[in-house]
């Protein structure tokens, strides 16, 4: 099935909510409008978007509307599909967001009555303790009255509230970017990385022997490129030097695209000129041995061919060089070894690149099986260390993730 056309916004401003599923209840309100805008916002950061919409709702918009917003089907009424246990079952979905929130949707969840769609889905994800985001809309003598404000006292430890803005007379709700602020800093941003200058190396490099052949590597770039993804979520300012991996680099990153292990080198050193980092990460698989290329295409009608290879420069051993005070983390891949021998490994490279922290993983046969799934262990200056398991390459970023914001904490 082709792919709905209004997901091309998806990651268009950032990848901070990739990945998480978000479902947006639309309730009966003016401010129901605003909706559509918020959708396309949560959207545009990378999130996937069901809307739940209301009857009164309905009256006010055409649910093709809400479909042609975010490229899923909308739920208006309940079917035998289920979809309030599809929808806010537990871990069906990341995020609750009602928007604008009525006092009726309100007393409904503050009493646990489910006779509407977005009620009995908001009872659903009430019990399944996904976490549920109102932000309430109301006329102001609706927000002053006591049952109104009992039922926000009852539901205030349990659901978090957006405040409404005290307008004209009216509790309106909060405009559609204030939501969005709320959701990025609810999901991905760290106390820790927010604000941070990262720079990230990925991808492995292609060094020409000739003029059109090359020596490279298997590396996709996919870990580098998680990882630069991780990084923005959690509110880094994110440098990604990026050789020719098949992964697509994420938005919301300064890419400089690089062939060569020297192009890397002289990108990395001149990032590092331009501005202070407070990480770098290189995770990319450089080449360690380069070659002069022969100014043609070499003729394929030899039997022998000999090609003598020099070391490549090792752009780790030059971090802390050029930036003293930079947080260094680097990987060290090894094939078929005992752990033992990787942590060695590790701490050997450690010390000669002064790094502060070695990703280190073993890239043998269990690896070769299968490609997407990667098993790290950590190695700090410190001597702790830590093995993530054997997971999907996804989950192993968001481990290094959290290895580094300890480290820096």
């Amino acid at each position: 099935m082709d792919k709905h056309p209004s997901l091309d916004i998806v990651e268009s401003y950032g990848t901070e909510l990739s990945g998480k599923k978000i479902v947006l209840c639309v309730a009966g309100s003016v401010a129901a409008y605003k909706a559509i805008e918020l959708a396309r916002l949560l959207m545009r950061h990378g999130a996937n978007v069901n809307c739940v919409a209301s009857d009164a709702v309905t009256k006010l918009i055409q649910p093709d509307y809400f479909k042609w917003a975010t490229g899923n089907p909308v739920i208006t009424k309940l079917t035998g599909k289920m979809e309030h246990v599809a929808l806010a079952d537990y871990k069906k979905s990341d995020c609750i967001v009602v928007y604008p929130g009525t006092a009726n949707t309100l007393g409904k969840l503050a009493n646990g009555i489910d006779d509407t769609v977005i009620s009995t889905v908001l009872t659903v994800g009430f019990g399944a303790k996904i976490p549920i985001v109102m932000a309430l809309a109301m006329h102001q003598a609706m927000y002053e009255n006591m049952a109104v404000l009992r039922n926000i006292e009852f539901l205030q430890n349990k659901v978090e509230f957006i405040e409404p803005k005290m307008m004209e007379g009216k509790a309106k709700a909060a405009e559609p970017e204030d939501v969005l602020d709320y959701i990025l800093d609810k999901f991905g941003k760290s106390s820790v990385l927010s604000g941070k200058n990262v720079l990230i190396t990925a991808g492995p490099t292609m060094e020409p022997i000739d003029t059109v052949r090359v020596l490279t590597n298997q590396s996709s770039g996919k870990t580098g490129v998680l990882l630069a993804k991780e990084m923005i979520s959690a509110g880094a300012k994110v440098t990604l030097v990026y050789g020719p991996g098949t992964e697509k680099p994420p938005k919301g990153a300064k890419v400089v695209s690089v062939k060569t292990v020297q192009q890397m080198f002289d990108a990395v050193k001149k990032e590092l000129k331009l501005k202070k980092f407070d990480v770098a990460i290189l995770s990319a698989a450089p080449a360690d041995y380069i070659t002069t290329p022969v100014k043609s295409k070499i003729k394929s009608d030899k039997s022998n061919l000999t090609i003598k290879l020099r070391k490549a420069p090792k752009i780790i051993d030059n971090i802390k060089k050029l930036q003293k005070g930079i947080f260094l983390v680097g990987f060290k891949a090894e094939t078929n070894i005992s752990k033992q021998k990787l942590i060695e490994s590790a701490k050997k490279k450690m010390r000669e690149s002064d790094s502060d922290m070695i990703i280190a993983n073993d890239i043998g046969v269990q690896y070769q099986k299968n490609r997407e799934l990667n098993q790290v262990i950590v190695v700090d200056k410190s001597g702790k260390i830590t093995d993530s398991g054997r997971k999907d390459k996804l989950e192993i970023s968001k481990f290094i993730r959290k290895q580094i914001e300890k480290r820096l904490d």
